[in-house]
């Protein structure tokens, strides 16, 4: 027993011994798992960027990113397999279709094309545009005030970003972009899609990569996408597999929900709009990407133009449809 020149020491209270994150506020708690998230959505777009240099293929990746939340969730998934099994078709097909296989695909092309701040910028910023333009297409309403503004500084972003590619004209950049556009209005289905099922993220994430794995696997197992994951680096593997599979696929749809029951959806989404600067700051010493005077102008307007989207109207009789780009389940 230890002693001290004041007597025998005795047990530390439990709340002493605790660990230091155990006895962090909620909000505190919050705001860390926010933060965790949008790095985990910023190397999402580093990752995307990368595959371009890497042994892998875009078939590979996909099939990390899919497979790897299933065999780790098998048996939570499996208690909830009839909730997700009683999911209307129309709605499973808008988020398999969103931010499943032709979403990853459209990423992961648009940028090997472009660079990681044209994914970490055009995927989650154009989101709010979309999204508006479905409501406003399903009779919901026309944004005003502070989300029409913001949605307007988005759009001026987009335009900042691309412009010095127009002229002179730059093919492979403003496909890429465009691709990235594309992959952009996926996940504007996806998020209207997550609205109107009725699952926790753990189901929502099994009802996202059930059909993902399963079409990706078959496409290789038929030939119609070329695979190179029998000899392909183990480091790569590695990479993927933790970015992909448990960060992207896994870790930032929970954080995520955990973060939004903590410090609430306007606050999160405020924060999660600073992924376009963590991507543009990380691709620095990561991929050795210098930003151009296009992306410190767009990227900005970008960031803002999200954070204003997402702002509660102060007119809460007349409340409006709120757009922010939800990632719930992974980035």
């Amino acid at each position: 027993m230890v002693t001290t020149n004041a007597g025998p020491a005795t047990a530390a209270p439990p709340a002493a011994r605790a660990p230091g994150l155990l006895r962090l506020s909620p909000q505190a708690k919050g705001t860390l798992a926010l933060v965790v998230t949008v790095l985990i959505w910023a190397a999402f777009a580093l990752s995307a960027r990368a595959l371009s240099s890497s042994s892998l293929l875009p078939a590979d990746a996909a099939l990390l990113r899919f497979g790897v939340p299933l065999l780790v969730l098998a048996p939570a998934l499996w208690r909830r397999r009839r909730r997700i099994a009683a999911v209307r078709p129309a709605t499973a097909l808008k988020i398999a279709c969103g931010a499943g296989v032709p979403f990853f695909l459209a990423a992961m092309y648009g940028g090997s094309l472009t660079s990681a701040a044209f994914v970490g910028s055009i995927v989650p910023g154009m989101v709010p545009l979309f999204v508006s333009a479905l409501m406003v297409a399903g009779g919901r309403g026309a944004p005003r005030g502070t989300q029409a503004a913001g949605l307007g500084l988005i759009a001026v972003g987009v335009v900042a970003l691309v412009w010095r590619y127009v002229v002179p004209l730059n093919t492979q950049v403003l496909a890429g972009a465009g691709i990235l556009l594309v992959a952009s209005g996926l996940w504007a289905l996806y998020t209207v899609g997550l609205k109107e099922v009725d699952l926790d993220p753990v189901g929502s994430i099994g009802l996202l990569c059930l059909p993902s794995f399963a079409v990706m696997a078959l496409l290789v197992l038929t030939g119609v996408l070329p695979t190179g994951l029998a000899s392909a680096a183990g480091s790569d593997i590695a990479l993927f597999l933790v970015v992909q599979g448990l960060g992207v696929g896994l870790c930032a749809g929970l954080l995520y929900a955990f973060a939004i029951r903590s410090l609430g959806a306007e606050r999160s989404s405020t924060v999660g709009s600073l992924s376009p600067v963590a991507v543009v700051l990380l691709a620095i010493p990561l991929l050795g990407e210098s930003p151009t005077a296009a992306v410190l102008v767009g990227v900005p307007l970008i960031t803002a133009g999200v954070a204003l989207a997402n702002r509660r109207p102060r007119d809460r009789n007349r409340p409006l449809p709120r757009i922010q780009p939800e990632v719930p389940d992974h980035a």
